[in-house]
């Protein structure tokens, strides 16, 4: 009699994208889509102290929000770091993208000071890059994985477009002759640098869980 072979299916398990950002929440979710995983963002639970993002880097950020979090609610849980790198800048606002401006955080001012900061400066030495570095942590603290991903670009004074967040309307991705926000989910999520990451992690998540 033959015997049939039985795929192993791994258990659905929660997964806690680390992020209250509702934009940045559903480009990452949307990647995981045909992963055994129900996605939940920090919208989704109770509220608790924001971890202190105090490495110097994005992968030090980034683990350190994945233990952070994990530790919270013990879930399996993934947490980014990513921003924006302007070579004329030194790098900069790096791992301060989001508060680039200081306190709240706020994208129109963020925004604001990134073209101040460029004032001067010619379209061709506004090279840039948004990066992105993932780590998922397991449901007791401990890091499992860990990506990486970057898309090229430049910084354009004039905004353009009305999707994306953050500096989005400001980076043009010469290629597309568009900014990342004057193309659409689908198209953002396959170039950018989030996406990229989390397509990453995707691949390392599925052998993870079937481990």
């Amino acid at each position: 009699m033959k015997t049939e072979t039985k795929t192993h299916q791994p258990k659905k398990r929660t997964l806690l994208i680390a992020t209250g950002n509702r934009g940045k929440f559903t480009e990452i979710a949307h990647e995981f889509e045909d992963c055994p995983v129900n996605c939940l963002s920090l919208k989704d639970l109770p509220p608790v102290d924001e971890c202190e993002e105090t490495e110097s880097d994005f992968e030090g950020n980034a683990k350190l929000k994945a233990r952070y979090y994990a530790n919270k609610f013990h879930f399996l849980t993934l947490a980014d770091d990513s921003g924006l790198e302007v070579d004329a800048l030194n790098g900069q606002p790096g791992v301060f993208s989001a508060r680039f401006a200081g306190e709240p955080c706020d994208d129109q001012a963020n925004n604001d000071k990134l073209i101040r900061e460029l004032a001067g400066i010619p379209q061709h030495r506004r090279t840039a890059r948004f990066r992105c570095v993932m780590a998922i942590a397991d449901e007791n603290g401990t890091i499992v994985e860990t990506t990486q991903a970057d898309i090229e670009g430049e910084i354009i004074d004039t905004p353009r477009g009305d999707n994306g967040f953050g500096y989005d309307p400001h980076f043009l991705v010469p290629d597309m002759g568009k900014t990342t926000a004057e193309i659409s989910m689908a198209e953002k999520n396959k170039i950018s640098h989030r996406g990229k990451a989390a397509r990453k992690m995707r691949k390392k998540l599925q052998k993870f869980l079937c481990s």
